[in-house]
């Protein structure tokens, strides 16, 4: 069993997966509004959507689609990304957070050696941690 986020943009996932392809590398999917059938052909101003969009990083999976009802604005959930690599958790937070809102700065903490929230340029909220380094009683 696995759960995968599924985010929904107003009008801008071609650019924000394109944008996350670049930041994360992984293979990209993305199909448009009018690639759908025939017998569900989208208005004119709907066809260049993303109807659905996939982010596949080694076995990790990132999907979202533009949201034609207009919603907008993801409230309530971060996406969660960590690694290992305290180098690489910078980078992807200087990545995510340029032209976007650092809402907790990236620092060391109790259970992190790097942790940080921040909302990107496309309006999704982060939250982005070194895993600390396992420690084992002897």
């Amino acid at each position: 069993m696995a759960f995968h986020p599924y985010l929904f943009f107003d009008g801008n996932c071609r650019e924000a997966f394109t944008r996350y392809q670049e930041i994360f590398g992984g293979e990209l999917f993305m199909m448009k509004m009018s690639d759908a059938p025939a017998d569900e052909v989208p208005s004119a101003a709907q066809a260049d959507l993303i109807i659905h969009a996939a982010l596949n990083v080694d076995s990790d999976l990132l999907m979202a689609s533009d949201d034609p009802t207009g919603v907008g604005r993801i409230e309530g959930i971060q996406v969660s990304y960590s690694s290992t690599n305290v180098a690489e958790v910078r980078r992807v937070f200087g990545a995510l957070a340029e032209g976007g809102e650092i809402t907790q700065a990236l620092a060391e903490t109790f259970f992190s050696p790097a942790f940080g929230m921040c909302v990107d340029r496309f309006g999704t909220p982060w939250m982005l941690s070194a895993d600390a380094p396992s420690t084992t009683d002897e």
